[in-house]
C-alpha cells in the first residue's frame, strides 16, 4: 500500500511539472509548430479531419457530422463567457435535433496561466474512447467548462490532481489513466492546440467564445448581423446571452435551411 501511495505521490509531482512547463512553453511551442504549416490549403469553415498538421486528432464536433448547419466555436476553458455559453450551446444542439452541429477549437489566452494544461488534458482525454467507440472528449471538456472555478487558480500537483479525477469521472473509471498523463505531454496534443490557435490567428479571432457560420464572426455579445451563404441575413438588436443565445441559433439555422 506504501509503494502505490509513494507511486501515485510521484506522479502528481510529474504531472505538476508537466503542467507547469506546458504553460510556460505554450507560445514558442505554438509558433515552432505552425512554421512547419502550410494553412493556405484548408478551409477554415469546413470540419478539418485528422492529419499530421494537427497531430492526427481531426476537429471536434458536437452533434451530428452530417448536420446540415455547422456552426465554429473557438474558446479557452479558463474563459469565464465561454463556460457560461457552453451548456447553452449543448442545450441548442440537443433542442434543434440534427440540424445543427458545432465544431469547437481552441484558442488559449496568453492571460489564463492554466487554460494550455486544461487543453492538453481535453485532448488527451479525446483519445481514448468508451465501450461504444465515443471520444471522452466531449464529456471531459463539459466537466472542466462545469469546474472551472474549481481548478483556474489552481497550481502544480494540485491542479495535476483535480485534471486526473476528472478523467476517471468522466470515464467511469475505465479510462487509462498513465496513458492520459502521457497523452497530456505529447507532440500530438501539442500540434493539436497549435494547429487549432493557427487557425484562430489567421482569422483574427476578436475575443472568446468567437462563433462563426458561413465565415461570418456571430458577434453575439452586442447587436449584429449575419449574412449567410444563402444570402439570407440574421440579425439582433442586443446582446444575445444565456438562453436568448439558444434562440439566436435557432435563427441561424432556420435561416439556413430556407
Amino acid at each position: 500500500m506504501k509503494n502505490r501511495q509513494g507511486f501515485q505521490v510521484i506522479w502528481l509531482i510529474v504531472g505538476g511539472i508537466i503542467f507547469a512547463l506546458l504553460g510556460v512553453a505554450t507560445y514558442s511551442v505554438i509558433d515552432a509548430n505552425n512554421k512547419k504549416v502550410n494553412f493556405d490549403q484548408y478551409n477554415f469553415h469546413s470540419i478539418i479531419e485528422a492529419n499530421d498538421d494537427n497531430g492526427n486528432i481531426g476537429d471536434h464536433v458536437k452533434g451530428s457530422q452530417s448536420a446540415p448547419v455547422v456552426v465554429y466555436e473557438y474558446a479557452d476553458y479558463q474563459c469565464p463567457g465561454c463556460a457560461s455559453i457552453n451548456p447553452k450551446v449543448n442545450k441548442a444542439i440537443e433542442e434543434l435535433d440534427g440540424k445543427l452541429a458545432v465544431v469547437y477549437r481552441n484558442y488559449l489566452l496568453s492571460y489564463h496561466k492554466n487554460g494550455t494544461a486544461a487543453a492538453s488534458a481535453a485532448e488527451a482525454a479525446g483519445l481514448q474512447k468508451d465501450e461504444n467507440g465515443k471520444s471522452y472528449w466531449k464529456a471531459y471538456a463539459d466537466k472542466l467548462f462545469a469546474e472551472q472555478a474549481e481548478w483556474e487558480t489552481a497550481t502544480g500537483s494540485e491542479r495535476s490532481a483535480l485534471f486526473e479525477k476528472y478523467f476517471t469521472d468522466v470515464t467511469k473509471g475505465k479510462g487509462d489513466l498513465e496513458q492520459f498523463r502521457k497523452d497530456i505531454a505529447s507532440e500530438n496534443v501539442s500540434k493539436k492546440i497549435s494547429f487549432d490557435m493557427g487557425i484562430g490567428h489567421h482569422i483574427d479571432i476578436p475575443s472568446t467564445p468567437a462563433f462563426y457560420v458561413d465565415g461570418e464572426n456571430i458577434a453575439w455579445s452586442q447587436a449584429g448581423k449575419v449574412t449567410l451563404a444563402n444570402g439570407e441575413t440574421v440579425s439582433w438588436d442586443e446582446t444575445m446571452g444565456g438562453d436568448k443565445f439558444i434562440e439566436l441559433l435557432k435563427k441561424i439555422v432556420e435561416a439556413k435551411l430556407k
